[in-house]
């Protein structure tokens, strides 16, 4: 977390500290009391069960202005009306270039599906690249994975929907319902359109409003984890997600393809949009989306589909859904996580 507080002037030191003393707000600390502050601060007790081998969980967990009151309370610059808590993840090692291609994308998309008033629902976040291998990501706040569900509660994601969200018939769970379905359609098109692999529940999270949010595009296109083409299914959409949705035979199932019907159809009418970013980003690229050349951008044009009629882009939906569902690949990959990266 980066703590910003607003620069003071050499000149106004001395006022400042006149104006700090007859508030009892002093504003110069002891470093040993400022370590002290930071030390306490980081030991408080989490909501979340604190797991030394996935200390990311009590951190996400937190609701976010709960977090941000806390530390501002602790910091010794907290009484500062310009403070403000910042939450990104420092990269090192890593080219984020791709990450940038795949934050534009979504935001490309969901641009364009917000203004033809299609209720699908992304969430891209910011990048910076500092260098050629080093970064800062945004973090999604108030989430938490399904690995972390799994993992930590010990429930299935139904169960768990119960328990945040309150019974299946309530105003909470039919809110949070509706944003699921909104939001996994988005993310199934997303990954069908742009190939995104490493769909492991590490990195599929789970928000506090009940959307699903996908993170980590670092394979995209024509890139996947070891180059092994593991997972060969449209996206991922398991049985757990179709049961929060209500069942195969629910109407928010239909709902779910509709929309994911919709959105398909829209990006055709707007799909230069999205074809200028991926084919401006190829030429002369040494990205891994992009070792297979023209071809990446080629094959993205195929899956908009822009000769078939309506009719026929809804039975290749019912074919992409039916296929996704009963994917064998999507099992294997999942059991592959598990035993060599103990990702449930």
């Amino acid at each position: 977390y980066l703590e910003l507080k607003k620069p003071i002037e050499r000149d106004t030191l001395s006022q400042l500290s006149q104006e700090s003393s007859d508030s009892r707000e002093p504003p110069l600390f002891a470093p040993g009391d400022i370590r002290r502050r930071l030390s306490e601060s980081l030991h408080d007790p989490k909501p979340f069960t604190h797991d030394p081998k996935d200390p990311s969980a009590a951190a996400l967990k937190e609701p976010w202005e709960e977090k941000q009151r806390r530390i501002r309370d602790s910091s010794p610059y907290g009484y500062l009306s310009s403070w403000k808590l910042l939450s990104v993840i420092v990269k090192c090692g890593d080219d984020l270039r791709q990450e940038l291609l795949a934050s534009q994308l979504l935001t490309a998309l969901q641009t364009v599906w917000t203004s033809a008033g299609v209720p699908l629902w992304l969430q891209p976040y910011r990048i910076l690249c500092l260098s050629e291998d080093s970064g800062l990501i945004e973090p999604i706040l108030n989430t938490v994975s399904l690995h972390q569900i799994k993992k930590h509660c010990q429930l299935s994601l139904w169960d768990y929907f119960i328990r945040e969200f309150g019974p299946p018939n309530s105003e909470g769970f039919l809110t949070a319902q509706d944003n699921f379905v909104r939001s996994c359609a988005a993310y199934c098109l997303v990954s069908y359109l742009i190939q995104v692999k490493d769909r492991h529940n590490g990195n599929i999270l789970l928000s506090s409003d009940g959307h699903l949010i996908h993170i980590d595009f670092g394979f995209i296109l024509s890139s996947s984890p070891r180059n092994l083409g593991f997972e060969t299914s449209p996206f991922k959409l398991t049985p757990e997600f179709v049961e929060i949705m209500g069942g195969l035979s629910s109407d928010m199932f239909e709902y779910f393809k509709i929309l994911m019907l919709k959105g398909l159809v829209t990006i055709k009418k707007y799909q230069d949009r999205i074809l200028s970013l991926v084919e401006i980003m190829s030429l002369g690229c040494q990205l891994p989306c992009f070792k297979s050349g023209s071809t990446a951008v080629t094959a993205l044009k195929s899956r908009l589909h822009m000769n078939l009629t309506d009719e026929q882009m809804q039975l290749l939906v019912d074919s992409l859904v039916e296929s996704s569902i009963h994917s064998i690949s999507t099992k294997l990959y999942d059991g592959f996580q598990y035993f060599t990266n103990g990702i449930l």
